[in-house]
């Protein structure tokens, strides 16, 4: 049988949560709930024995879209932000429908899988997406790269929520996801051809130990003319894969994997 916390709040307000969480500092936030299931074999998770609901925080749950970004709550459920196919941007929808099935995706939220570092931080990192993270007295914002480093720990600090996230809304005219077989694994290729030229190009691969992206691999391609010659996209995929071969977490197969992905969208480029 599934434990029972002791405590569970449901605060309707950023100030109230953060009341609660400094009477409770080992109070654990909730949204989601999925990633319990995720860390047990078991079908009956182990609860943490003081939550904080972060469920009836309205702020948390909204999406609104300007004409430069799109915004959205760390409680907005994949589900929800998948809907909005028509003003998110089609990586982030597609990476979004690949994960689980629809049960799981009507339950889990966006901060969670953030948070988690589940597959939509590598769509938000190649998107150069900002979070809002949220104290008790002050609110930031830190890039997704930043979030979700390579290496090391997150940004995230002691008693503190990442309660927005901001995608910029840019032309990309070529996109590509990809996941993987196996643990936490995929791929975000992105690129933005204009006048016969390549003005903007993202790369991100996602392995289970962390978000791998080689900014002087991009600056390879970027301001090259199209379509690109075989030589520069030989060198592009080159530059990859010794980057992830020198990467900790990336095994034999991983870089194989992500080094064909890589070589068959830039030759799409090349075309």
């Amino acid at each position: 049988m599934a434990s029972q916390p002791d405590l569970i709040f449901f605060p309707e307000s950023y100030g109230d949560l953060f009341a609660e969480w400094d009477r409770h500092p080992h109070a654990a936030p909730f949204a989601g709930g999925t990633a319990l299931f995720r860390a047990r074999d078991s079908q009956e998770p182990e609860l943490p024995p003081v939550i904080i609901s972060l469920e009836r925080i309205e702020e948390m749950g909204r999406i609104s879209r300007s004409e430069r970004y799109l915004e959205i709550g760390a409680m907005a459920k994949l589900s929800k932000i998948i809907e909005m196919r028509k003003f998110a941007p089609d990586v982030l929808a597609r990476c979004l429908r690949s994960i689980s099935g629809p049960q799981l995706r009507n339950m889990a939220t966006i901060g969670g899988n953030v948070c988690c570092r589940l597959d939509s931080a590598a769509a938000l990192t190649a998107l150069d997406a900002q979070y809002e993270l949220r104290g008790v007295q002050s609110s930031r914002w830190v890039s997704a790269a930043r979030f979700s480093p390579e290496l090391g720990p997150g940004a995230l600090g002691p008693r503190e929520l990442l309660t927005r996230i901001r995608v910029p809304l840019d032309g990309w005219g070529y996109s590509a996801y990809k996941k993987f077989p196996g643990s936490g694994k995929c791929a975000v290729f992105l690129a933005n051809p204009q006048k016969n030229m390549l003005a903007d190009i993202r790369a991100v691969c996602k392995c289970a130990d962390g978000i791998l992206r080689d900014k002087d691999g991009e600056m390879l391609l970027i301001g090259k003319r199209l379509p690109l010659t075989g030589r520069i996209a030989a060198a592009f995929v080159a530059h990859w894969d010794a980057f992830l071969r020198g990467a900790e977490g990336v095994d034999e197969v991983s870089r194989r994997e992500f080094a064909g992905f890589l070589e068959a969208n830039v030759a799409a480029l090349a075309e």
